[in-house]
């Protein structure tokens, strides 16, 4: 893969988000991959909601996110004491809809000892540096595998198939320090294509929304997605990803796919 030059996903331009190469999706070349887009969208919500944790976002995808620029407006919805809502619109230029979402957040305490179950976990000292699996998208542009860093458990090899991956990500602005939940946002949408179940000469795989529930913020700058994704005949599927830190497991992800034959 050639050398990696983006600083970031996106960058600021009359008020407009515009993507950088690095979030250029495998699917067009002029469309974001959803995962650097849901993190605009969990800045936009967390904007809207001081002072709670950020818990759970769901995006449904409408069209395409245009590497071009989009803006998003978020709003409260329901403001409670234990539990707030918001939502968010992201429009292209043409002021279409493109995506919307919905948001939970929740307020902390201070710490307690509860019990919880504990479950195995991917090790980063024991991972080996690699590429990050998708290496051959639909075009020949530089895209998401630009701005990710990639590194395999024992015994994973990025292969078609359930896979564990850790990975770490530009962030979204030059000069913005990413939330944690933004962090993961990118890491979130990944499950459909490291997971995949065929490579993209045999069939698309396209997710139609994505959320992401995050029990416990991450830690560390390395994350891990533990991925499986089911396609059946009839062109629906779904994947599901276990969330790590280097801490262990924090939330999970979820995608419903669009799966047709390439040919």
């Amino acid at each position: 893969m050639p050398e990696r030059k983006d600083k970031a996903f996106f960058h600021i331009a009359d008020d407009w988000i515009v993507a950088n190469d690095a979030c250029r999706g495998p699917w067009s070349i002029d469309a974001c991959h959803a995962g650097p887009v849901t993190g605009t969208i969990a800045r936009a919500v967390e904007m809207a909601v001081p002072g709670k944790q950020l818990v759970r976002l769901t995006l449904s995808f409408q069209r395409p996110i245009p590497m071009a620029g989009f803006r998003i407006a978020a709003k409260l919805e329901r403001d409670g004491r234990a539990a707030t809502t918001a939502s968010a619109e992201l429009r292209d230029r043409s002021g279409r809809i493109c995506a919307v979402a919905s948001s939970m957040h929740l307020a902390s305490y201070a710490p307690t000892e509860f019990p919880t179950p504990s479950i195995p976990h991917p090790v980063f000292a024991d991972a080996r540096k690699g590429e990050f699996p998708v290496q051959r998208p639909l075009h020949d542009l530089p895209f998401f595998g630009f701005g990710i860093e990639a590194a395999y458990p024992p015994g994973e090899t990025g292969a078609p198939g359930p896979t564990t991956i850790w990975m770490r990500t530009l962030p979204l602005f030059d000069d913005e320090d990413p939330s944690p939940f933004q962090t993961l946002c990118p890491i979130a949408d990944c499950g459909n294509g490291i997971a995949r179940n065929a490579e993209f000469s045999v069939a698309s795989f396209v997710n139609a929304d994505l959320t992401v529930l995050a029990y416990r913020l991450p830690e560390s700058k390395w994350l891990a997605s533990s991925a499986i994704s089911f396609w059946e005949p009839n062109g629906i599927g779904m994947s599901q990803a276990t969330l790590f830190d280097a801490r262990g497991a924090l939330g999970v992800a979820l995608q419903t796919l669009i799966v047709r034959p390439t040919t």
